[in-house]
């Protein structure tokens, strides 16, 4: 999932944002924290939930669905609901609304073609996810899925030119050795283990989701450089590519199969919490996220490893052993430092510093300078959401 601005706009308010020009300070500030805190809580709730739905819905008794049918709803609902949307924009007005995307689609057929590669290797990777969520734990795809903020990182730096701090390279190794461990626990045994998963195959799928991940992710921040499309415009697009891809995906996978049993073949409540999940998820995400810094997201992916991990003993029966613990708290730990912003990772050296050699405090200036400048804590680049099959992305300029 990708977003570039709520409305078309970088700094435009979206839903339920705070305009602190016409609220007290005091009252904007507390505002502000509960948004972020309702943030953050989405975000876990999203990381978490989505795995484990699918975990649940592909190991449940009886007939499976097919989940290239899954891909194509989802898609078809997030585009519908983006077209609802942008009809609410246009204040119900249809024959605006048909203007408007004859021009966004059709006459910029060069900008929509662009989102045809990103929207293909999101519809690989939404298959991919289903492939190693049915072959591993919910808590070890959960962790290993986290390797794609390594790929991210990598396809930034060779894409975008990007540079990382030392930090962020010290917190992507430790990320690597984590989930190293993870993968060596769930290869020595990781205790019982259903006859039909391949952990092998399950391995395979989350690297090649992770790596597909990380380059849709880049290519699409890339190519939407200086565009002044809505998110719900681009995720229209997204979902009517990837809705055909999805297709010509379950034509060319399952096409007999579905045919002979049809679309909905397997569909319980259970998978269709599924799709609205995938469908929906994304989008809110995309809203939401854009009121929680860095910090905030690296907490939220924390505690939904956690979350799944606790769930997973619970609900699947998995074996929790000290090996995946060191992995996964390697991982969470990494995460958390990767998602530091540079100013933050400057003041704590700087914190650190004033400790030993003498002279003024950090809080105390000395007299006739000026104070330092705010540190912020939010960064306006690459942001990455851990459960998302999508990379979020806000644009600057858009």
């Amino acid at each position: 999932m990708a977003a570039v601005g709520v409305g078309g706009s970088t700094a435009a308010a979206g839903p339920g944002a705070v305009s602190a020009g016409t609220l007290e300070p005091g009252t904007a500030n507390a505002a502000h924290r509960r948004l972020k805190y309702i943030s953050l809580a989405v975000l876990v709730v999203q990381n978490a939930s989505l795995i484990l739905s699918i975990r649940y819905a592909r190991t449940l008794p009886g007939d499976r669905f097919f989940a290239t049918t899954a891909v194509v709803m989802a898609e078809v609902l997030k585009g519908l609901t983006c077209l609802l949307l942008l009809f609410a924009q246009k204040r119900g007005n249809v024959k605006h609304l048909v203007l408007f995307l004859h021009e966004a689609v059709l006459v910029q057929y060069v900008d929509t073609l662009k989102l045809a590669v990103p929207s293909l290797i999101y519809t690989l990777q939404n298959n991919l996810q289903y492939v190693a969520i049915s072959n591993l734990p919910a808590a070890t795809f959960q962790v290993t899925y986290q390797l794609k903020i390594l790929t991210t990182a990598l396809f930034s730096v060779l894409m975008l030119n990007r540079s990382l701090s030392r930090l962020q390279w010290a917190s992507l190794l430790l990320l690597f050795t984590g989930v190293a461990i993870v993968q060596a626990q769930q290869a020595g045994g990781g205790g019982p283990r259903p006859l039909d998963q391949n952990p092998g195959a399950g391995l395979a799928a989350v690297v090649a989701s992770c790596l597909s991940s990380g380059f849709a992710g880049v290519y699409f921040e890339k190519i939407l450089k200086g565009s002044s499309g809505s998110v719900w415009l681009r995720n229209l697009q997204l979902g009517l590519f990837g809705t055909a891809l999805g297709l010509v995906g379950l034509w060319w996978a399952e096409g007999t199969a579905v045919a002979h049993r049809g679309f909905f073949f397997g569909y319980t409540p259970a998978v269709w919490g599924v799709v609205l999940n995938q469908a929906f998820g994304g989008l809110l995400v995309a809203v939401v996220v854009k009121y929680a810094d860095n910090i905030l997201k690296g907490f939220a992916t924390s505690l939904s490893i956690v979350l799944s991990t606790v769930a997973s003993i619970r609900l699947f029966g998995f074996h929790l052993d000290p090996l995946f613990a060191l992995g996964a708290g390697l991982v969470i730990g990494a995460v958390y430092l990767y998602s530091l912003p540079r100013g933050a990772v400057k003041a704590i050296a700087s914190a650190s510093t004033s400790a030993t050699i003498p002279g003024p405090s950090i809080h105390q200036q000395p007299p006739g300078q000026p104070p330092p400048p705010q540190l912020s804590s939010h960064r306006g680049d690459l942001i990455t959401e851990p459960f998302l099959p999508k990379l979020l992305t806000k644009v600057k300029g858009s």
